[in-house]
């Protein structure tokens, strides 16, 4: 604004220095006269300007229109000057056209002066008490300019009703199309936007939250939002507000990272990550007494957030051991039985009820350690501290169950956009036993809710997956949660209802194909009968994951294979082989020549004649062409070969 005011003295200056030489005119005195009339207006509505707070996005156009407009009207001006004698005002012609060229322009800067003042409030209305600002000259080639400057500026100078409806014309215009939308942007309509996200109504802050989610167009316009601070807006939000606001504002985390992944560590830096976790885990974590690791209170079976942050950071505190040479198998996970993991119960203090509540009401799950250890101390301050957090989790208690519903699916969803690809992400989300949270939802929740927590947890991973510290961490046999997200995970993919569930996860139980040891067969055989499926998307899925327990980067890739056969697998990969789409085909084909590679002596493949499938697929030039399949085909059947023709009497009769 400092540079908006500086850049107020040179037009000033022209202005004053132009009057002077409309005195000094000694042609064409009349038009100087009428030019000197409008140059009076505009160096008195400048002089305002200076004075005023102005709209800067606006301003700084209509100050250089004003400038030019000037610099035009003194030209003509220091022609009708004279000082070169009778025959330089004999010689000195200028059109009549000029002159009115020069007024239009003038007249123009007047309206457009007019309109900054007044949108920027510092101009009264207009007599008639008519407050519509109408469009200013600088908007005519642009009209659409002019209703988002004028939105943006109510915004910024409104009252509450006024900021709340432009909140709602900037949802509208950045709902049209994407270059309304970063025209707003451009115009500095963010800052704006997110001043009432955090100062508004709660009917504007969640149409401000849906107009900065719609605005999320691209990578540039994310970064812009970024730097204009949105996630420290944001994260105050989610922190305390209403729980549908805090639903919009999710949803708006969820659009940006999906269109800018680097976003995502700048939201993990501001706690946003934590904030989303606080409401999965709000109504949530109790419920899921099945996998409880811990005693809650007294008679208590059911297992509280903050005895589960607790036992979070019992376990971090402990040195862990160096991988052992078998890091590609499940056995890179420590031997600790549930039951001896149960033996650990936490214990904590009167803290617990406040910790709990505390993390309800938007603070993440986080707590304050001075505030905590202070509670354990009976006193007025820390009491009525309690009361207050009690209260407003009470009130989130008895608050619509589909507002509820909608918070936790939209923090579901931005989640699952936050950790895409981002191990730093899910390491946070992972420690916090959000995977608890996310199996809870997968069990008992039901619509957007249940679809959204599937698509975290197969987000998380695959990004454990080709993250081994990860995926050691988070997903060990030993660990109640990885136990609770895998019987989730099985319990869908056993019950094989062709619905939005399945496919995700699937694609779950194939990256966390490196975490389960030989002994864990209740995996591969619901992914096996899923090779006899009816739906394609469904049959490739479950192929591609068989192929992970399979490939030889998983250390029992063996043992995976025979029980993929035991499981009657080869039959079905015949028929997909054979008779499937090219998709099918494909994966089908891949997890055909894996097995044959780990299990070339095996009777069942000589009785499904696989070695002919593998000659016959060589001669298909679709398949041969697959940079996989080229891999992989040659070498498996090269040992089928080696193997089969050792026992072909043993096998074939």
């Amino acid at each position: 604004m400092d540079d908006l005011k500086a850049s107020l003295a040179r037009p000033i200056q022209i202005a004053e220095q132009v009057l002077k030489w409309a005195d000094e005119a000694q042609t064409c005195r009349q038009e100087c006269q009428e030019l000197k009339s409008r140059i009076e207006r505009v160096a008195t509505m400048l002089r305002q300007a200076a004075r005023a707070d102005l709209y800067e996005r606006p301003a700084r156009r209509i100050l250089a229109e004003t400038e030019t407009a000037l610099d035009k009207a003194g030209s003509l001006l220091a022609r009708c000057r004279g000082g070169g004698g009778l025959w330089s005002r004999v010689f000195t012609i200028i059109p009549a056209g000029s002159f009115k060229r020069a007024l239009s322009l003038l007249d123009s800067s007047i309206g457009d002066l007019s309109w900054v003042l007044r949108v920027s409030n510092y101009a009264p209305p207009d007599d008639d008490g008519d407050d519509h600002i109408g469009l200013p000259p600088i908007a005519q080639n642009e009209p659409i300019l002019f209703l988002i400057w004028e939105q943006i500026a109510v915004l910024q100078t409104g009252g509450l009703d006024a900021r709340a409806d432009a909140a709602a014309s900037m949802v509208s215009l950045a709902r049209d199309n994407d270059r309304y939308g970063k025209l707003i942007i451009e115009e500095d309509g963010v800052p704006p936007l997110l001043r009432l996200i955090k100062e508004g109504r709660a009917d504007a802050q969640e149409s401000a939250a849906l107009a900065i989610g719609l605005l999320a167009r691209d990578p540039e316009c994310v970064d812009l939002m970024i730097l204009a601070g949105v996630c420290t807006s944001f994260a105050k939000i989610l922190k305390d507000a209403p729980m549908k606001v805090q639903g919009m504002v999710a949803w708006a985390v969820s659009e940006l990272a999906a269109n800018h992944p680097k976003c995502q560590d700048a939201f993990l830096q501001h706690n946003v990550i934590r904030l989303l976790i606080s409401h999965l885990a709000f109504e949530t974590v109790q419920e899921h007494s099945k996998y409880a690791v811990g005693a809650g209170a007294a008679g208590s079976n059911k297992m509280s957030i903050h005895s589960v942050l607790i036992m979070d950071k019992k376990k971090s505190s402990n040195k862990h051991h160096p991988p052992s040479a078998t890091d590609m198998s499940s056995s890179e996970y420590d031997g600790a039985t549930t039951s001896e993991m149960a033996a650990n119960k936490p214990t904590t203090c009167s803290t617990t009820t406040f910790h709990h509540s505390h993390g309800h009401g938007g603070h993440g799950g986080t707590t304050n350690n001075s505030n905590a250890s202070s509670l354990c101390v009976p006193g007025t301050r820390q009491h009525n501290a309690l009361l207050s957090v009690t209260s407003t989790t009470r009130a989130r208690e008895f608050e619509d169950p589909e507002i509820k519903a909608y918070l936790k699916s939209h923090a579901a969803r931005a989640l699952c956009t936050l950790a895409t690809g981002n191990a730093a992400v899910c390491k946070s989300i992972t420690e916090s036993r959000a995977l608890l949270c996310l199996s809870v939802l997968l069990d008992k929740a039901a619509g957007d809710v249940q679809y959204n927590a599937a698509m975290a947890l197969m987000e998380i991973c695959r990004v454990a997956e080709r993250v081994p510290e990860l995926r050691r961490s988070a997903f060990k046999p030993t660990s109640p949660a990885a136990r609770a997200v895998v019987d989730q995970l099985l319990r869908v993919v056993d019950r094989a209802e062709y619905d939005d569930l399945l496919v995700p996860c699937i694609t779950s139980l194939g990256c966390l194909s490196r975490t389960f040891r030989a002994t864990e067969t209740r995996v591969l055989g619901p992914l096996v009968r899923l090779l006899d499926e009816r739906e394609p998307d469904v049959t490739v899925e479950a192929a591609v994951a068989l192929a992970k327990f399979a490939c030889v980067d998983n250390f029992l890739h063996v043992d995976h294979s025979r029980a993929i056969i035991a499981h009657g697998g080869a039959k079905h990969l015949v028929q997909l082989v054979y008779f499937g789409e090219q998709a099918v085909q494909t994966a089908a084909l891949v997890l055909v020549c894996y097995i044959a590679h780990n299990v070339p002596d095996s009777e069942d493949l000589a009785q499904a004649e696989i070695l002919t499938l593998l000659e016959w697929a060589w001669k298909q030039g679709c398949m041969a062409q697959d940079p996989v399949i080229e891999n992989l085909l040659p070498e498996a059947k090269i040992r089928m070969e080696l193997f089969q023709s050792r026992g072909a009497k043993g096998y074939y009769y």
